[in-house]
């Protein structure tokens, strides 16, 4: 009976690392074609290094082909894997960075979708006085929910994040940023938009479009007069189904704010149908030190303090 041929007897290179950060991209954009515009290489590059790695490595990572991209058992362990390998590369470079007087090395942040319209630039701020601080940091931001920025941010793949503070992790801390008003809208078109104030009766026989994603309970109860007839993951596909001037639906009033101005939405109610979210930067707790991410929240904090 054959016995596979044992991998990677030798010391890692920095080719092996480079094919390492190929694959976890094609993983997480699930497959090659989607991976060339993160990457910026062909997909005959991209194929090549797969190859190289598979040889690399004597497994078989992935199924490619025309019934599509999926992990092997094996290459769905390596990608496991992989992200330990990598936040520790990373962590060990930024702890090696943080002995030397100046800044230099990543700052990776994941961010929820649509704060940039946020009056409060806090975020903005912070990342532009880092970069004065260090203009040699690289800063890499990724547009995830709120879930994923949690576990990137406890796994290490993620040095901080923003998120809605709908609940607190014991291995999180947290900085308070913001309170973001949502107010319900609708749109030209409505029946309800060249009305004045509105009644929860008549708000009852309206299809609504509801939020598939956590919310707080206090958040959910203004949702409950509404009649649910869409559902969106995100607040752009509220703001599409809004548009429609089919449905109504809760959106942030900085997000929704150019439709307002353009006459294209208008608030009902505003003073009685109307929430607050509060939104809070996250680290994990006894994270190895890093004078990057600690510059980064020392000008986080500072900004909040001075707009209170």
């Amino acid at each position: 009976m054959s016995r596979r041929k044992a991998a990677l007897t030798g010391q890692l290179s920095d080719t092996d690392l480079r094919l390492l950060r190929i694959y976890r991209q094609v993983v997480e954009c699930g497959g090659f074609s989607a991976a060339e515009v993160e990457l910026n290489i062909s997909r005959a590059a991209i194929s090549m290094a797969m190859n190289d790695l598979e040889t690399r490595l004597g497994l078989r990572l992935c199924q490619r082909g025309r019934s599509g991209f999926s992990l092997t058992d094996e290459g769905a362990e390596v990608y496991e894997a992989v992200l330990q390998l990598l936040a520790a590369v990373e962590g060990f470079r930024t702890r090696v960075n943080g002995l030397h007087a100046w800044l230099k090395g990543e700052l990776n942040i994941g961010i929820t979708d649509n704060l940039v319209t946020m009056p409060e630039m806090h975020i903005t701020h912070a990342l532009s006085a880092l970069k004065e601080r260090g203009p040699e940091v690289r800063i890499n931001i990724r547009m995830i929910p709120p879930s994923d920025i949690e576990l990137g941010v406890l796994d290490g793949r993620l040095h901080t994040g923003v998120i809605p503070a709908l609940k607190t992790l014991p291995g999180l801390d947290y900085l308070s940023l913001y309170e973001e008003a949502s107010r319900l809208y609708c749109a030209t078109g409505h029946p309800l938009f060249e009305g004045e104030s509105v009644t929860e009766a008549q708000l009852a026989h309206c299809d609504a479009v509801v939020p598939a994603y956590a919310q707080t309970a206090e958040i959910k109860a203004c949702h409950e007069p509404l009649k649910a007839a869409a559902t969106a993951t995100d607040r752009e596909g509220i703001a599409f189904l809004i548009l429609s001037g089919r449905y109504i639906g809760y959106l942030p009033t900085h997000y929704a704010e150019r439709w307002v101005r353009e006459g294209r939405m208008r608030a009902l109610s505003p003073e009685t149908w109307y929430y607050l979210t509060h939104y809070s930067a996250i680290t994990r707790k006894g994270a190895p030190p890093n004078l990057v991410v600690e510059s980064y929240l020392e000008e986080l904090e500072r900004l909040v303090k001075e707009s209170q």
